[in-house]
């Protein structure tokens, strides 16, 4: 009893029927597809991204060190323009492991006198770079880059069952016409 129940319920498109047409199936075969696709490939893709930042992050981490810089000229005021939380862009001289001495622009807090010792970020070409991010903070954008990914592939897959179902719509409607067409014309003969 409790079968029949369900299969009442059911919608006409997934169990068995006369009125069923081809381009039911079909549409049942896309929808489960879609729905296998979110399944297995978004928490793949999202794993996979998430590990992929993960492990970026890490990498800069390990190849960017904290140098001490000196400033060249005093840093401009806030007014200036250009600050970013409270930090404006200044030139800066450092010395590299090999004492090279490079000179360029980074970010320091507003109001520093030129000698001022600042820190700076150097990658392993002694280039400014970036502060990389904390462990913390990498994991945070593992996760929403991961996240990203997931809806990503959901997002296509539900893409594509749609772009699937209107095409099996207009050719349900197509066939629809062509069975009034085909009735229409019946009717005609009997009435004369």
């Amino acid at each position: 009893m409790v079968t029949g129940a369900v299969v009442r319920h059911f919608p006409r498109r997934w169990r068995r029927s006369p009125l069923r047409r081809r381009e039911d199936v079909w549409e049942v075969c896309a929808l489960l597809s879609a729905v296998l696709i979110v399944a297995v490939m978004g928490p793949l893709a999202g794993a996979l991204s998430a590990r992929a930042t993960v492990e970026t992050l890490a990498r800069q981490r390990a190849e960017r060190h904290p140098a001490t810089a000196t400033l060249v000229h005093d840093a401009p005021n806030a007014a200036g323009g250009g600050t970013t939380d409270g930090r404006v862009f200044a030139d800066v001289r450092w010395a590299a492991p090999d004492g090279r001495i490079s000179v360029g622009r980074a970010l320091v807090d507003t109001g520093r006198k030129a000698g001022d010792r600042v820190t700076v970020w150097t990658d392993a070409r002694n280039r400014l770079a970036p502060e990389p991010p904390s462990a913390p903070e990498a994991d945070l954008q593992a996760a929403f880059f991961g996240a990203a990914s997931f809806v990503a592939v959901g997002a296509a897959a539900g893409a594509g069952f749609c772009g699937i179902r209107v095409a099996l719509d207009r050719r349900r409607s197509r066939a629809w016409d062509a069975e009034w067409r085909k009735v229409a014309s019946q009717w005609g003969r009997a009435a004369s």
